[in-house]
């Protein structure tokens, strides 16, 4: 069986790809942030109940802030989903054929990690005994729900593995015949766990300047776990950059250029962030990663096209004009924002006065 035969014909475009380019790193790149907390949060509060004789002060308030981290990262990730969908959807919607069964099962295990983390929120006074089990069980069907996810963008990109389609037509195929899908899940379960403990030093840091005198005893701990997962992380990257294909490692061409710049500047933010993680320096340490996570999202976008680049192109893509429904998105997008940020306003104070 020929791979190309089981690729199926792209539907046409409303405008030119760019947009649509533009709109899936934009909205991934806010769906990362929060799904990035999410994960390391639930991480962080694990290991601070398996591996501490005391409860670290921060785990209360990790539980109290897990259930809405979960909710930003569902809302966050429809977006880019659609719009991964939009210009790759001919090869996402057959790797999640090929592996239905596992992706199909992600809504039971995000409903069970989602009530879990209501659990573990609401109980956490009266079930200290639990903490550790409940914090690792969400954890748990947070990294299995990360993994499938990762195993779909592997497979999707990989439409060679397809054709164990005819030895397994069960819905139930994972790609680990993929030499960077391990390497791929753990650099990003890593930065999980550096943006989960940044989000932490934030947060105490932004408590300090309001005049909490304890909050600035709890950085350290946050940027220990921020600078340590980073450091461990440099080694994963690598890992991960060495299993690519020669040809995508190769800087050849346009893309293979701006791969290589991307690349190199994601990398010297990441070591500027290390720099100020260690020294405590949060805000100037969040500027860095926010900076080395922009040229990450562009060297994945990037290696994507390049691996696709021998079966597809977006620019291959059929246009047929009709403008006014991105128009439509657009404004509904920016409402949509302001609205989030509204709520997060009046979130705030109500939390600064049950807490007082």
């Amino acid at each position: 069986m020929i791979p190309t035969h089981l690729i199926p014909t792209p539907d046409p475009l409303q405008v030119p790809w760019g947009w649509f380019q533009i709109l899936l790193s934009t909205t991934f790149l806010l769906h990362l942030l929060v799904m990035n907390i999410m994960l390391g949060w639930a991480i962080i509060a694990f290991c601070n109940h398996a591996f501490r004789d005391t409860i670290a002060d921060d785990n209360q308030l990790i539980s109290k802030n897990l259930p809405f981290t979960i909710a930003f990262t569902i809302n966050f990730g429809v977006a880019p989903l659609l719009f991964l969908q939009v210009l790759y959807g001919h090869f996402m919607y057959t790797s999640s054929v090929l592996m239905a069964v596992f992706w199909l099962s992600i809504v039971a295990i995000l409903l069970l990690a989602y009530y879990a983390t209501y659990l573990y929120n609401l109980q956490f006074s009266k079930m200290s005994g639990l903490h550790t089990l409940l914090s690792g069980i969400i954890a748990l069907f947070l990294l299995a729900i990360a993994f499938l996810f990762t195993n779909n963008m592997s497979l999707m990109v990989s439409p060679e593995s397809w054709v164990h389609y005819f030895d397994h037509p069960d819905g139930m195929l994972l790609n680990f015949e993929d030499s960077t899908l391990m390497p791929r899940y753990l650099h990003s379960v890593l930065a999980s766990v550096a943006v989960g403990g940044l989000a932490l030093g934030l947060y105490y840091d932004w408590q300090r300047r309001r005049g909490d005198t304890t909050a600035a005893d709890r950085i350290p701990s946050a940027m220990n776990w921020f600078s340590y997962a980073t450091i461990a992380n440099f080694g994963f990257g690598t890992w991960y950059f060495g299993s690519l294909p020669a040809s995508i490692r190769t800087v050849t061409g346009v893309t293979g250029a701006f791969l290589l710049c991307f690349l190199l500047a994601g990398i010297t933010a990441a070591i500027l962030s290390l720099i100020y993680g260690l020294q405590h320096r949060v805000r100037h340490a969040a500027g860095a990663v926010l900076g080395a996570i922009i040229c990450m999202v562009t060297v994945r976008e990037l290696v994507r096209r390049q691996t696709l680049a021998p079966w597809f192109s977006t620019s291959d893509l059929e246009v047929v004009p009709q403008y006014s429904p991105m128009i439509l998105f657009l404004l509904l997008f920016a409402g949509g924002l302001y609205l989030v940020w509204w709520m997060i306003k009046l979130v705030l104070p109500a939390k600064k006065e049950v807490q007082s």
